[in-house]
């Protein structure tokens, strides 16, 4: 399986782990990636907030780019993500809008291509049994919860990804790879990504939250596919309540005994050494 890969702003800045999870995994399961060519910032977060036609021009540009290569495109960050399923729905629904936003770019766009996030790609294309039979080290002993915040998810009838009241394909993953998910009532809850500076103490209660919910969902970890989720978790939430967090790549990668796990660790802000070492799982 071949696809056209973006990566993203953030995935060469603050979650490279993600990026390189995604790319390890993705080719111990056979899937190649080819990333889009001269891609450019999709314009998360902000630019839906200060310009709605800038905010489409931008995941367009990279949309008609991936066009070139007629392939699926895989976008890892829940935010750019979101953008570009915003950006395809404008674009159908609005043909004076795709002609202006064509006239800004330079170049037609076709809408020839589907956007995919790695969980969708991963558990519905590769198949979850795939996945079970690539493990080599079964995470027995975690116990996560699976948290996809709000970007991967809505407005539903855009980003048509899982169920958009109770996601479950990252659950099933978890369990594939021999973690027992633990359930909760806050995997689709916003993290305040938008807020996380200018509104820095409400976040902090928003990840604090969280994680008490967690504990009392008797999980040890969180698992994630947001680059701003798993930055706010890791950064805001309270000393006293914190527990590990993991993009859910870099748990497939540590079941399948892919080469990278100590090093993308070490990238996290909270330690997640303890808990993986006393489970026998590094």
């Amino acid at each position: 399986m071949k696809v056209s890969y973006y990566p993203g702003c953030s995935l060469h800045a603050t979650a490279k782990e993600y990026d390189q999870s995604v790319k390890a995994v993705s080719a111990a399961l056979g899937i190649e990636l080819k990333e889009v060519e001269d891609w450019s910032c999709c314009g998360a977060t902000a630019a839906h907030s200060t310009n709605y036609k800038l905010s489409v021009a931008l995941p367009a540009r990279d949309l008609i780019s991936a066009e070139k290569d007629a392939m699926d495109v895989m976008v890892p960050c829940a935010a750019c993500f979101n953008r570009f399923k915003s950006a395809q729905h404008q674009l159908k629904e609005d043909p004076e809008l795709k002609k202006e936003i064509e006239k800004v770019v330079g170049k037609p766009y076709n809408g020839s291509v589907a956007v995919r996030n790695p969980i969708d790609i991963y558990a519905n294309d590769i198949g979850l049994d795939t996945l079970k039979s690539k493990v080599k080290k079964p995470l027995k002993g975690l116990k996560p919860v699976a948290y996809y915040g709000c970007l991967l998810l809505r407005p539903p009838e855009v980003c048509q990804f899982d169920d958009f009241e109770n996601p479950v394909l990252l659950d099933k993953m978890m369990t594939a790879i021999g973690a027992e998910p633990k359930q909760w009532s806050y995997k689709t809850d916003c993290c305040g990504g938008s807020l996380s500076i200018s509104r820095t103490a409400i976040v902090k209660k928003m990840a604090d939250k969280f994680m008490t919910m967690a504990r009392e969902a008797d999980a040890n970890c969180i698992v994630v596919a947001c680059p701003l989720c798993m930055a706010n978790l890791e950064m805001r939430a309270s000393a006293n309540v914190r527990i590990p967090v993991f993009y859910f790549t870099e748990l497939i990668g540590i079941a399948m005994g892919l080469q990278g796990p100590r090093d993308w660790l070490k990238m996290h802000n909270i330690d997640a050494a303890p808990l993986m070492s006393g489970l026998g799982l590094l």
